[in-house]
């Protein structure tokens, strides 16, 4: 017997024709991302309340972050346009990104990261999938200034958030957060690095409004780490620093587009400490088995901080955005965990270790 699946997920430029901007279907380059879990907490009341906390988790995506929906987009559209080369700036998540839809596409994939400012899991992504990865010596602003000059004299093509159809790709990932819930949220909960992804999220939730499918808009609440919190503090940093070096940007490309999501919506643009972080990183790995990177957590980091403050309520819906998997960073995860205990291979010793 020949068993037939039908409805099968078809990756994000398919799945939402409709809503993007025209490619042909010669071109789409997939790895089949979107379509991520909205995974509802169960072990966090004595923190939220009776509050409805959910985690769009990202880290699902086929390289392990939210990147692979814009990526999908701009890669596809590059080789729609002839390219055969692709380049980015990265703090880990684009490059590894980056090169896995170059290679899918049978292009050349170019990444420049900062020197000693990218976590291992990323680095390795990128070098396995074929990439020529530069390391400077310099921050990502520096690496995305190069990014800029090369492009404009080589024929190759910027992958970075500045490329509009990257911002395309990434705005679905508020669609689904509708269509798994059947409305929007009341607030949106989302990391703050290079500001892309807040920027994208409003832009998909205005677009269902626009069409009718959702009757309500969420406040977008963007959080930023301590050490690198250009947007809050109102300028940029020049030596961004922190432990979620996913969001260790000083100068963030898209900063306009994160202001006009957090005015439009009502919403705010605010920080948390790097142990802010790694305490919600902590927390959601332990008690609701979701192990996200260390910049993920700033989203619910920033919930609690709200909460604190009284500005999350019972009978909120709050959707908190895990950018990426903390696969990705095993040094911070271990570096944040208890170190494993050694025992003899004896029975005894080890049921009395157990409490047993």
């Amino acid at each position: 017997m020949q068993l037939t699946r039908k409805g099968l997920w078809s990756g994000i430029i398919r799945e939402y024709r409709d809503f993007l901007p025209a490619i042909s279907d010669e071109a789409v380059t997939t790895l089949l991302e979107g379509n991520t879990p909205l995974v509802e907490t169960t072990n966090l009341k004595h923190i939220f309340g009776n509050l409805r906390l959910l985690l769009k988790f990202e880290g699902l995506n086929p390289t392990g972050s939210f990147k692979d929906r814009g990526m999908t987009m701009a890669v596809s559209k590059a080789r729609e346009e002839g390219s055969r080369a692709v380049i980015c700036a990265s703090t880990g998540n684009t490059s590894a990104s980056a090169a896995a839809y170059a290679a899918k596409a049978g292009m050349k994939a170019y990444v420049l990261v900062p020197d000693g400012g990218i976590a291992l899991g990323k680095l390795s992504q990128a070098m396995m999938h074929g990439a020529m990865v530069l390391q400077i010596k310099g921050n990502f602003d520096d690496a995305l200034n190069i990014v800029k000059e090369v492009t404009k004299s080589y024929p190759v093509k910027m992958v970075n958030s500045i490329n509009p159809f990257r911002i395309e790709g990434q705005k679905t990932g508020a669609f689904e957060v509708c269509e798994h819930l059947g409305f929007a949220p009341t607030f949106h909960f989302l990391p703050v690095g290079n500001a892309g992804n807040i920027t994208a999220y409003w832009r998909g939730y205005r677009e269902y409004h626009k069409q009718g499918i959702i009757s309500n808009l969420p406040k977008m609440m963007g959080f930023q780490a301590e050490g690198a919190a250009p947007i809050v503090l109102g300028h940029p940093v020049a030596d961004p620093h922190t432990v979620a070096t996913a969001i260790k940007i000083g100068n963030p490309a898209s900063w306009e587009g994160a202001l006009k999501a957090k005015e439009e919506s009502g919403g705010v643009i605010d920080l948390v400490t790097d142990e802010e972080i790694i305490e919600a990183y902590r927390l959601l790995a332990s008690m609701e088995g979701v192990f996200c990177e260390p910049a993920s957590a700033a989203s619910v980091a920033g919930a609690i901080k709200m909460k604190k403050e009284g500005i999350l309520n019972d009978g909120d819906t709050v959707v908190c955005t895990l950018t990426g998997h903390g696969l990705k960073d095993p040094d911070t995860a271990m570096n944040s965990s208890p170190k494993p205990t050694k025992v003899p291979a004896d029975l005894k010793k080890i049921l009395k270790v157990m409490g047993f």
